[in-house]
């Protein structure tokens, strides 16, 4: 969580890359951007919280008074950023353009509220603004050794919640309190929070985001287990399970082989020089063949690491080759509305030479 993560370099690539882009500064807000430069990970307020990193100069956050605290418990100072803190009532945003009265074109992070987004303009008259992922997104989409580890223990940790699943998943059980067994679980297994737990049984399992309801669980039924949370240094995992709670329907068998074997082929794909969208086609190719085209409903994958979605994305029409570091999922899914549906996500990483799955439990239908 601290030093091998979260380290000077960083900072020190983003100014480079800023300024091979022609940008003079970055203005990132709470995000996982924030977290990947300086290890900070600040709560999303009204009060202004912003990094402002300059292409050539002293990296500086601005934190309210009252988050200094949090600020100076994070690894922000150790990577070389200076705390400066505004007390309510004050104006912030004059200590952004006192730092950049020069500034022509300034980066602002991506998902930085609107509010400050006008603010920061008003404050900078004079520069354009572009967005930061432009410069930030070549930082974080290859994965460095360290990242990589921290993407295996997650995956580990969200294996070992799955390995558990018959001690919840049973007839009679509504899938909000399968859910909530899980939570506790993924936190049990060194999870420092719990982003999402889907439990969808039976037709429920034919929306690949169901989440959970009141419904209860019957015998017989498919059920889509996908969950995942952040571990306590920031990286996260995400991992798909389908289940059946007793023998499972004639239909749902079949197509849950077809499933197995594309999510199968889809991994194999994985190497330095496939495009993303190979990698996509591995997996929608042989489900398409298998009649169940127009049933699988999203791409194959996300790329994951202090965001659960980041570059790269699995999918048709994105013709990036995988280069060694990258990290995202695999997890196709068949889906057939008003019955029942299956989804089988690995999370993997490429190598030099081919492809390390980082969930290591089997991908076979389990029966409870």
């Amino acid at each position: 969580m601290g030093v091998e993560l979260y380290t000077p370099d960083r900072l020190a690539a983003a100014q480079r890359a800023m300024a091979a882009a022609g940008l003079d500064a970055l203005l990132i807000g709470p995000s996982a951007d924030l977290r990947y430069l300086t290890g900070y990970d600040a709560h999303a307020l009204e009060r202004l919280t912003l990094l402002v990193l300059p292409a050539d100069g002293e990296a500086v956050l601005i934190v309210p008074r009252l988050e200094r605290p949090a600020a100076e418990a994070s690894p922000a100072e150790s990577v070389g950023v200076r705390l400066v803190d505004h007390s309510d009532g004050s104006d912030p945003y004059g200590l952004v353009s006192d730092r950049l009265k020069t500034a022509k074109t300034v980066g602002l992070g991506n998902r930085m509220w609107a509010e400050q987004v006008l603010a920061l303009r008003d404050a900078l008259p004079d520069a354009e603004q572009a967005l930061a992922g432009a410069v930030l997104r070549e930082l974080r989409l290859r994965k460095t050794p360290a990242e990589v580890d921290a993407l295996r223990r997650a995956g580990q940790a969200i294996d070992a919640v799955h390995r558990r699943m018959g001690e919840w998943l049973r007839a009679g059980r509504t899938e909000a309190e399968v859910a909530a067994d899980i939570a506790a679980a993924i936190r049990e297994a060194g999870h420092a929070t719990v982003e999402f737990t889907i439990v969808a049984a039976g037709p429920n399992g034919a929306s690949p985001h169901h989440g959970v309801s009141d419904r209860v669980i019957r015998a017989g039924e498919p059920v889509v287990v996908d969950i995942g949370g952040a571990m306590p240094d920031g990286y996260c995992s995400d991992s798909t399970r389908t289940y059946c709670i007793g023998a499972p329907p004639a239909d749902f068998a079949a197509y849950y082989a077809v499933l197995h074997e594309a999510q199968r082929a889809s991994v194999a794909a994985v190497r330095p020089g496939a495009t993303a969208e190979s990698v996509d086609a591995a997996a929608r190719d042989l489900i398409t063949e298998a009649g169940h085209g127009d049933a699988f409903l999203h791409r194959t994958g996300h790329g994951i690491g202090l965001d659960g979605h980041e570059d790269p994305y699995i999918v048709a029409g994105n013709d990036t080759p995988l280069e060694p570091g990258m990290a995202f999922s695999v997890e196709p899914g068949i889906y057939l509305a008003g019955r029942h549906g299956a989804r089988i996500e690995d999370i993997v990483v490429c190598t030099e030479t081919g492809v390390e799955r980082l969930n290591t439990i089997d991908t076979e239908l389990v029966i409870l």
